[in-house]
């Protein structure tokens, strides 16, 4: 018979620096997981990725305490900021730009979010991303 899940827990954690301190702690402990075994094993997967860099994981746990884990890629808005060099976007969107990308840019974010994206073609993923962009306060060129 299948494992019961008890709950799932959405969390965005830093690549290779999940720590038991929050958010990751008390989240994990109210449900009885082993927060150091979560710890090593998400910094294990995500010892690839740019350190830092936030990465959104689902755990999903059972009702023996056991979990299991799924990573997805970083935030849009976090790969955008990088590709554009800018640290935040920008309060007022329409009237204030504060960098800009290219639609190469934009094609190479929706390709590396491919997997947790829908759309039907690597088009509408691009102009999903390009809106992303314009909501941040980021010119589209190209």
């Amino acid at each position: 018979m299948a494992k019961k899940v008890q709950a799932y827990i959405k969390l965005q954690v830093a690549a290779g620096a999940a720590n038991p301190s929050p958010p990751v702690g008390p989240a994990l402990g109210q449900h009885g997981v082993n927060i150091m075994e979560f710890c090593k094993a998400f910094n294990a997967r995500t010892e690839s990725l740019e350190k830092g860099s936030p990465v959104p994981v689902i755990i999903t746990v059972y009702s023996d305490r056991s979990f299991t884990f799924e990573t997805k890629t970083p935030p849009a808005a976090f790969l955008l900021r990088k590709a554009a060099g800018v640290k935040l976007g920008s309060g007022k969107p329409n009237t204030e730009k504060v960098g800009t990308v290219t639609r190469a840019q934009l094609e190479e974010i929706a390709e590396t979010k491919l997997q947790d994206m829908t759309g039907a073609d690597v088009d509408a993923r691009v102009r999903s991303i390009e809106g992303t962009a314009r909501s941040m306060g980021l010119a589209v060129e190209g």
